[in-house]
């Protein structure tokens, strides 16, 4: 079926800001980005994009294997692990891209984003000959082991335990709203290794841990939307090689702190909602409405002040420098633009929510459903400005 003009330029990513941050030219990208944009409009027109009904967790392991083949994945990773040694900023253009499109990202971007990263830095040979490469190809779904039933953002409260035992370590606990489960290989695991002392930090451990053993099980948890992508995974008694331990035991604090930093600045900390902002852009262009121009006039303005801060977060990261605090700042005003999104496309757009219409009323229903998690995902509002201020030593 022909597209009409106005669904034609749905499809194209919106950028309204230049490739420039603090007036520093960046790399010419023009020739990456066209060839992304190629890459998306062949899988819009084979049904794999639904524009404004998916979001980033949305899994499709075909999808990511059709990426990395592209090389659309492992953008910044050394060659000898699959990479191909571009700058960050390229790879956030990718990121960025195909989020604005809408792409179904879930099956490779915990991977592609942390676990694979984390894996280079702390893991032993073994691991990273296992799995780097398998990662770079798609071919792998990680997921965030870190929350608990009653450990939510308080990750240092957290009860997974892992007994050291000939060969490996034994777990015992729980883990809750864990992205993509009931598809992912391997769980990087938040665990204690150690008694819990009075230093609460001490004694915490990551486990590359398989989600295939038997004495693993994945519980679904269906979301207000009617959808599974939360699970509770629960570990009974499994055995972890030691070749999968993250750094050295008792590690585990300081490595989710830099895990965090690359999960909170990432473009999908506040493009999540970005599908209905391009729709909501175009309805108030065509409607002359003086308010509502002023009202997404805000919302635009915001996105391309965040993103300035999400890329520079990228360049810190990138000459290994801190960034927990000020990624911290943009995860929690990124997810509060992407909260609001919905809230003034329902006072402007004069249309009914209807839930799974690809269109413009399936687009605010979609969003409207999933954006009470985007504040909880990552660390709580609250959490997150406890964070603040210690850096800022006001706690």
């Amino acid at each position: 079926m022909a597209l009409t003009p106005l669904e034609k330029n749905r499809m194209q990513p919106f950028i309204p800001f230049p490739d420039y941050s603090g007036g520093t030219p960046r790399p010419d990208v023009s020739a990456l980005r066209a060839a992304v944009r190629a890459f998306l409009e062949d899988e819009r027109r084979a049904g794999t994009i639904v524009p404004g009904l998916q979001s980033w967790t949305t899994f499709d392991r075909g999808f990511s294997e059709r990426a990395a083949r592209r090389g659309f994945l492992a953008l910044t990773w050394p060659r000898r692990f699959g990479g191909q040694e571009r700058t960050a900023f390229e790879r956030y253009v990718v990121c960025e891209e195909m989020l604005a499109a809408g792409a179904p990202l879930g099956s490779h971007w915990i991977a592609e984003r942390q676990s694979g990263p984390q894996i280079m830095r702390h893991g032993t040979e073994e691991l990273k000959a296992a799995l780097v490469h398998r990662i770079a190809a798609g071919q792998l779904t990680f997921g965030i082991g870190m929350s608990e039933p009653d450990s939510g953002s308080d990750l240092s409260s957290v009860r997974t335990k892992a007994e050291k035992v000939d060969g490996g370590w034994r777990m015992e606990g729980r883990k809750v709203w864990t992205t993509n489960a009931h598809h992912a290989d391997y769980l990087i695991v938040l665990c204690r290794t150690e008694a819990r002392s009075e230093d609460r930090y001490a004694g915490l451990s990551q486990l590359v841990v398989p989600l295939d053993d038997p004495k693993v099980t994945v519980r679904p948890l269906v979301s207000l939307n009617g959808e599974h992508e939360l699970n509770e995974v629960i570990f009974d008694g499994n055995v972890v090689p030691d070749t999968h331990l993250l750094g050295q035991g008792g590690d585990g604090w300081k490595l989710v702190i830099e895990e965090l930093a690359f999960e909170r600045s990432a473009p999908d900390r506040f493009m999540s909602t970005f599908g209905l902002l391009r729709i909501l852009t175009e309805a108030v262009g065509a409607s002359g409405d003086d308010r509502a121009h002023a009202e997404v006039g805000r919302l635009v303005a915001r996105l391309s002040a965040i993103r300035d801060l999400s890329l520079l977060i990228g360049e810190r990261l990138e000459a290994g420098q801190p960034a927990t605090g000020i990624a911290t700042i943009a995860k929690d005003l990124g997810t509060g633009l992407e909260q609001e999104i919905p809230e003034v496309a329902r006072r402007v757009l004069s249309m009914v929510p209807v839930r799974g219409r690809a269109d413009a009323a399936g687009a605010l229903s979609f969003a409207i459903l999933n954006a009470p998690c985007f504040s909880l995902r990552g660390g709580t509002r609250e959490i997150l400005k406890g964070i603040v201020a210690r850096e800022l030593g006001l706690r």
